[in-house]
């Protein structure tokens, strides 16, 4: 993929829909990594990532992450989901960043000269062609060698550039597997700021360490259905 040294970037990371992409390809993101790779690419104005939390239970499996992004580098966008009943009676949770993530793109665009979008969700390909009228390179991150592909075909069509999320997990993934001892609660953060396996004592450390854009350069959809079940509830793509 094509990258100019002098070229402003900015990364917007639905969340929801990149976990689910790199969880179908079998592999954890190891977000200190992924934010120095684009930073070796370009000037990195800023890192966007959206995820909507549940905010009324002791303990959210997700909340380590945001933690560790929201001190290493990262502008954390979040949301209280919203709490319904569906047709069956079962309790559900559901989150949409799609208003969020699309302000803020428009918003950057006067700022930056290439847009990274990490998703596939199809409902983006407007706001992807509203970007590029400005002048701005935008290129989507997500996968068509799942199962299905993750990617919607007119969000494909419509970027400058597709990158396969496959062919980036050599330089993004985590390296190391998770220890036996490690809980299995998906969402946790490792403390090398991999997306991996976390209990509730594990939280990543409070520290600022790592890559963080410059102070001078100040600045998916991520839809998640949380199926009622005991124990910490789960963010799961629909």
């Amino acid at each position: 993929m094509r990258y100019y040294k002098e070229e402003r970037l900015a990364l917007f990371i639905d969340g929801a829909n990149l976990y689910s992409a790199a969880r179908s390809l079998g592999f954890d993101i190891d977000y200190k990594k992924l934010l120095n790779y684009f930073a070796d690419k370009g000037r990195l104005i800023r890192a966007f990532y959206y995820t909507a939390l549940i905010e009324d239970q002791e303990y959210s499996p997700i909340r380590p992450l945001v933690d560790w992004l929201d001190y290493n580098g990262y502008t954390m966008v979040t949301k209280p989901t919203k709490e319904f009943t569906d047709s069956m009676g079962r309790r559900k949770v559901k989150g949409n960043m799609d208003i969020e993530l699309a302000i803020d793109m428009l918003e950057m665009a006067d700022q930056v000269d290439h847009v990274l979008l990490f998703s596939g969700d199809g409902d983006f390909r407007r706001l992807v062609e509203a970007t590029q009228r400005k002048g701005v390179r935008v290129t989507v991150i997500s996968t068509i060698k799942s199962q299905p592909p993750m990617v919607a075909d007119e969000l494909r069509r419509q970027a400058d550039q597709f990158l396969e999320l496959m062919e980036l997990a050599p330089e993004i993934s985590r390296v190391h597997a998770p220890r036996e001892g490690d809980a299995a609660r998906e969402g946790g953060a490792q403390r090398d700021g991999s997306f991996g396996h976390r209990t509730r004592d594990n939280y990543p450390p409070r520290e600022r360490a790592g890559y963080a854009p410059p102070p001078s350069h100040e600045a998916g959809s991520a839809e998640a259905t949380v199926v009622s079940r005991p124990g910490p509830a789960f963010l799961h793509k629909p």
